[in-house]
């Protein structure tokens, strides 16, 4: 999935090439994106190149030392320490792999798609490897129910607690009878605007 910045690139390369001018379509992606548009001097940089025929829509290459640490060897060692222990940071991982911070930072973003979050390391979109995993630990809960009686004990839940199907049927219809022919009115509206935002992007 291209990012908004990317995304932003291609269409002003698609622009370009419909033959508008710098200010339509400045006001085209403006009109598109809003407050995620890209300043007005980025868009004119990336109009003037594509004008001049560049075809590539990446970043050039910026100047500086190859990494030498993004090796398979090393992408390898930090995926097994993260299967191993999800809360080494990036710091921890670093010092047990002997590769730079920044570098082992990049290898997580890159490689394996994965992003820090509350001192954990998680994947921005699930693989199969993950799904599988979640799925067995799902299918293992209604097991842990039955057999252990105090498993629920840990949960703190919210709101109220209902002791039987009846009650809630009671309460939501106790709520459903207090709502004013406004409040319904308002809810379809709502659900309308937003269907029509849906069907036309």
């Amino acid at each position: 999935m291209l990012s908004v910045q990317m995304e932003q690139r291609v269409n002003i390369k698609f622009l370009v090439r419909l033959g508008k001018t710098f200010t339509e379509a400045y006001a085209m992606l403006k009109e598109a994106y809003g407050d995620e548009c890209l300043s007005r001097t980025r868009v004119f940089e990336w109009f003037k190149r594509f004008k001049e025929g560049r075809e590539t829509t990446e970043d050039d290459p910026r100047p500086g030392r190859l990494s030498t640490s993004k090796t398979d060897e090393n992408i390898g060692k930090i995926g097994k320490s993260i299967r191993e222990d999800s809360r080494l940071s990036i710091r921890g991982l670093a010092e047990i792999t002997g590769i730079d911070k920044e570098c082992v930072r990049q290898i997580l973003h890159e490689s394996f798609n994965i992003r820090k979050v509350c001192a954990k390391m998680r994947p921005k979109f699930l693989t199969s490897e993950h799904k599988e995993s979640r799925t067995n630990i799902c299918a293992d809960i209604p097991n842990n129910i039955d057999t252990d009686p105090g498993f629920l004990d840990a949960v703190t839940l919210k709101g109220t607690i209902f002791e039987s199907v009846e009650a809630v049927k009671a309460k939501a219809t106790e709520v459903l009878n207090q709502l004013t022919e406004a409040d319904v009115q308002h809810c379809f509206q709502r659900w309308k605007s937003r269907m029509e935002r849906c069907r036309d992007p």
